[in-house]
C-alpha cells in the first residue's frame, strides 16, 4: 500500500499554500497526499503562480499536475499574501489538529507541515507554542525534535528556551528521555540497526574537565555511561566546536545537541534548501519544512519548495520503514 499522508500548508498569508501548489505540479508515485486548508487559499496562491490546481474530494486520486485532494478546512476570513490576520488562527490550528486526529486512528499513515506563525496564533486568542507541542499533547507522549538533510541529523535535548534557562533544563532525566526516543527513531524511522548517537557537551570545550563547567561530569557522562551499559553507542559529551568536522560526522548516525542554536546553525548551513524537521516520539512520522512563513515572499512565485519537497519524501520514507518494520 502507498503512505497515505496528510498535509498541512500552515499560516495561509505565507508561502505555504503556494508551496503545495507547486507540489501538486508534480503526481507522486511514493505516497498519496491529502491537504487540510481553506480552498480560496489555495486557488488564490495558484492563480499568483500562474500554475493549474485542481482541488478533488479525499476519495478521490491525484492523477494530473495540478491535482490536490482537499479536506477543507475554510478561513474566517479571506487570507492577502503577507498580511497575517489572527481571525484565521483557529482555521490554522483546525488543520492541524484534524490532520494530526486521522493520523492517530491510523487512517493516515504521516503528517507534513508547512510554515506557522505563531504570533499570528496567539495574537487570535490561542496559546501555542509550537506544533511540535501541540501534536505531542494531542498524541500523549514525549517527542524529540530533530532536524536533518543529506549531510546530518541534528536531535536537541531542549528547544526554544532562554539561553539562560538551558542549564536547568538539561536533566539526567531529559538525556535519557532524548537519547532514548532519537535511538528508537533511528533504528525505526532512518532503518539504521545500530546507531551511533553522538551527545555534544553543554559548555565551551565540554567543560574542559570541570574548568568550564561541571554539567558533563554530574549530568551528561553519568546518563551516556548507564545507556552504554543498555548496548547504546554513543560518543562524547563532545566540544561542539569540533564534532561536526567532516571526518568525524562520518562516523556518526545523528548528534544530539544540548540546546536550539548549539547544532542548528551548522545544518543549516550546510545544507539549508533540503533541510527538513522531524518530531521524533510521535505515533506517526511527522516531518516539517525547515523555514518560516516568509510573508514578505509570498504570492510572488519566488519561493524555493524545495524543503516541503523533502518533507514529502522523506515522511513518506519514514511510513514505509514503520510500515516494513510492522509486518
Amino acid at each position: 500500500m502507498i503512505p497515505r499522508l496528510a498535509l498541512v500548508p500552515g499560516e495561509p498569508a505565507g508561502i505555504g499554500p503556494e508551496l503545495c501548489v507547486r507540489l501538486a505540479q508534480q503526481p507522486r508515485g511514493d505516497c498519496r497526499l491529502l491537504a487540510f486548508a481553506d480552498p480560496d487559499t489555495l486557488r488564490a496562491a495558484a492563480q499568483a503562480l500562474s500554475l493549474p490546481l485542481q482541488l478533488l474530494e479525499a476519495t478521490q486520486v491525484a492523477r494530473e499536475a495540478g491535482d490536490l485532494c482537499l479536506h477543507p478546512v475554510a478561513n474566517a476570513a479571506a487570507s492577502h499574501f503577507g498580511d497575517t490576520d489572527p481571525r484565521n488562527a483557529r482555521a490554522v490550528i483546525d488543520a492541524l489538529s484534524l490532520a494530526s486526529d486521522v493520523c492517530l486512528r491510523g487512517e493516515f499513515d504521516g503528517l507534513v507541515t508547512g510554515p506557522v506563525h505563531k504570533a499570528a496564533i496567539n495574537a487570535g486568542g490561542i496559546a501555542y507554542s509550537g506544533t511540535t507541542e501541540l501534536l505531542a499533547q494531542r498524541a500523549g507522549c514525549e517527542v524529540v525534535m530533530m532536524l536533518a538533510n543529506d549531510i546530518v541529523r541534528v536531535a536537541l535535548a531542549t528547544t526554544h528556551l532562554p539561553l539562560r534557562a538551558v542549564a536547568d533544563a538539561v536533566t539526567a532525566e531529559k538525556l535519557l528521555q532524548s537519547l532514548r526516543i532519537t535511538h528508537h527513531a533511528l533504528r525505526s524511522d532512518f532503518g539504521i540497526a545500530d546507531p551511533v548517537i553522538a551527545v555534544l557537551g553543554l559548555n565551551p570545550h565540554a567543560g574542559e574537565a570541570g574548568h568550564l563547567g561541571r554539567e558533563e561530569i554530574e549530568v551528561i557522562e553519568p546518563v551516556l555511561a548507564g545507556l552504554r551499559g543498555e548496548g547504546m553507542r554513543l560518543v562524547g559529551p563532545l566540544p561542539a566546536d569540533t564534532a561536526f568536522l567532516p571526518q568525524k560526522l562520518v562516523g556518526f548516525d545523528a548528534v544530539l545537541a544540548m540546546y536550539h542554536d548549539q547544532g542548528l546553525p551548522v545544518l543549516k548551513y550546510s545544507g539549508f534548501e533540503r533541510a527538513v524537521n522531524l518530531t521524533l516520539g510521535l505515533p506517526y512520522p511527522r516531518v516539517a519544512v525547515d523555514h518560516g512563513t516568509a510573508l514578505e515572499l509570498a504570492g510572488k512565485g519566488i519561493a524555493n519548495p524545495s524543503s516541503l519537497f523533502a518533507a514529502v519524501e522523506t515522511c513518506a520514507r519514514i511510513a514505509e520503514n514503520r510500515k516494513g518494520r510492522s509486518l
